[in-house]
């Protein structure tokens, strides 16, 4: 097929041989398919005649300032004097010469050694820019490279001229010596480069992205499609006004998809936080949403739901947290009480030197400003004693140490199952197992806690045994609190039903139970679990890669896995002004440096 449009072309465009034929014999030019075959018989006529004999350089030509340039296997004059290439044709001692006359009659009379060595001289200056472009083009590429890192660590623009650069020459100049560094010099760096590189690599992530999504069916704003596997990217990050209402969030949502030529038909699941304005059923995105596209199922970020769950406390660990910040606050809130608090913790050999401030937005922050408190609570109690702070008498008090140690035990549990909920390929069933676990042990830890054991809060107990403190007057606040986390992860995490029922997307291969699936689904898994090829697959790949594998084959079984396993997860949130920035650093997609270089002429940088 490609060669028949390759034929249809020569017809259309004759080549100047064709066309002096069809003069010469005086018919017209064939336009048609019928007029092809008279066309091949002239092709053949003609590799019948011999071909064009090239003439070709010899040494004495150097008598007349002439040197040759191969082109296509082509030999050509070129003169060493001006660098002029001549036809092939001039390979003629007459025509030479004429030119040395013509166009350089001082150097007529100069002997062969003369232009020998300005031959050598211009050899070497072809040399050298040749060199200069090669670098030219390795230096744009490296610097291509150094912005995708710099992007990726997420640092600022300056780096690159003020440390990465010097740095590189320093290690090249050591290992290497001054050569190599030298060329590193020609490596271009600056702000605005490493700027405008970021953006060029944010244009291609974005073109490459789309172009996945088009062909897949998985989208979110932050979203998961179908590409070799379950990536995950960021399709925009913008910022919102004022309000931040439903419709104002649907608004920006849509015109990005349109921007990017994506429907909202190629979406099925959109997962959000719990806020009014996003899951809201009368204003809220989800509404808005749904007048569009019905089909799309919208879920409770499970992350989002376990810091819900765990942000209930009773009025003693409040009044316990509360007065933990107060106390941070009054250190780190001026910059001299750090320094001096920061001197004292040095004196005294302390493995930190400040405390951490908390933040409601940065869910995790909370267990570590109490676990640092903690660690530094003899510090924090010389340091407020020294001022004068009525917040030490807190710092004195056994039961608020021993709540604070508490707090700072059981936020570092809950810390822990944050995090475990943001690995990567997870899914929802994974995902809900590490929640059933968690409500196991909270009730596990309850149950313990009644019978005076702490073992499962080793700094707890350890600090109460150092300071010999009855556990019949902590166990009580401590088993209410463990027992209404319990019933906030119940409610906001409610149990399976039967939770054997998924069994068959986990372990298709080994799964007994499925008389609750329906016929034509249970006939494709038996089919599908006795292809041992498919068995090997399955154990070296992801679940939601593998059933993203079988789709095609197994068309009613993907299709029911996939209504079950949707992915909630979003880790990342966004940040103003540093769309490009965000966009390099957390993509899975790796810019096409030699693409991008290929756009620009090569420049090297003019800091050398």
């Amino acid at each position: 097929y490609a060669h028949f449009f390759c034929i249809r072309d020569n017809e259309q465009k004759p080549t100047d041989h064709a066309a002096a034929d069809t003069e010469n014999s005086g018919e017209p030019p064939s336009t048609s398919v019928a007029g092809g075959g008279a066309h091949k018989l002239r092709c053949k006529a003609q590799l019948n005649q011999p071909l064009p004999k090239f003439r070709r350089y010899r040494e004495e030509y150097i008598q007349y300032g002439f040197t040759c340039t191969v082109k296509n296997e082509i030999q050509y004059p070129q003169c060493v004097l001006c660098t002029e290439l001549l036809a092939n044709e001039s390979f003629k001692p007459a025509k030479m010469l004429r030119h040395l006359k013509t166009k350089h009659s001082s150097f007529a009379a100069k002997p062969a050694d003369f232009f020998r060595r300005e031959e050598r001289a211009f050899q070497s200056q072809k040399k050298v820019m040749t060199n200069q472009k090669t670098i030219s083009a390795k230096a744009q590429k490296a610097s291509y490279e150094v912005a995708y890192l710099i992007a990726q660590a997420k640092k600022p623009h300056t780096i690159g001229e003020i440390l990465i650069k010097p740095a590189a020459i320093a290690m090249s100049q050591i290992m290497h010596g001054d050569k190599q560094a030298q060329e590193l010099k020609a490596v271009p760096l600056s702000d605005g480069t490493i700027s405008r590189r970021i953006t060029e690599m944010v244009q291609d992530i974005k073109s490459q992205l789309i172009d996945r999504v088009k062909r897949g069916k998985y989208l979110l704003v932050f979203l998961r499609y179908s590409f070799d596997g379950k990536p995950r990217d960021m399709l925009f990050c913008t910022t919102l006004s004022a309000k931040c209402t439903g419709e104002d969030i649907f608004t920006e949502i849509d015109k990005k998809l349109k921007e990017e030529g994506l429907s909202w038909d190629e979406c099925i699941s959109v997962s959000t936080d719990g806020a009014a304005a996003m899951l809201g059923n009368d204003k809220g995105l989800k509404a808005t949403v749904v007048q569009v596209a019905p089909h799309i199922n919208f879920t409770h970020c499970i992350i989002h739901r376990e810091v819900l769950a765990s942000k209930s406390l009773d009025p003693e660990l409040k009044t316990v947290l509360e007065s933990a910040n107060k106390i941070v606050n009054h250190i780190k809130s001026r910059s001299l009480n750090t320094r001096l608090f920061a001197a004292l913790c040095n004196e005294m050999g302390s493995e930190h030197q400040s405390l951490l401030f908390h933040t409601e937005v940065r869910w995790l922050s909370r267990g570590n400003v109490l676990w640092r408190l903690f660690e530094l609570r003899d510090e924090v109690r010389l340091f407020l004693l020294e001022h004068g702070s009525h917040l030490a008498a807190h710092l004195t008090d056994p039961d608020w140490l021993t709540g604070l140690a508490y707090l700072a035990c059981i936020f570092d549990k809950l810390n822990g199952l944050n995090t475990s909920l943001q690995v990567e390929n997870a899914n929802i069933m994974s995902l809900n197992d590490k929640i059933n676990t968690f409500k196991r042990k909270l009730d596990r830890w309850s149950a313990r806690v009644k019978t005076g054991c702490f073992d499962m809060f080793p700094e707890l107990e350890e600090f109460m045994e150092k300071n010999d403190l009855c556990v019949n007057t902590v166990k009580g606040f401590i088993t209410m609190h463990l027992q209404t986390l319990l019933e906030h992860f119940i409610k906001f995490f409610p149990e399976e039903t039967a939770p054997e029922k998924y069994d068959w997307i986990r372990c298709p291969f080994t799964v007994t139970s499925t008389h609750h699936l329906s016929s034509d689904i249970e006939d494709a898994l038996v089919e599908l679990s006795s292809d041992r090829t498919l068995k090997s697959a399955f154990n070296s790949k992801m679940l939601a890669e593998f059933w993203i594998s079988v789709e095609r084959e197994y068309p009613q079984l993907s299709k029911a896995t996939f209504s079950t396993l949707t992915n909630i997860k979003n880790k990342y949130r966004s940040r103003l002004n540093v769309q490009d920035d965000l966009r390099v650093a957390i993509s899975k997609i790796k810019p096409r440096m030699d693409l991008l270089g290929s756009k620009h002429i090569a420049h090297p940088s003019h800091t050398i």
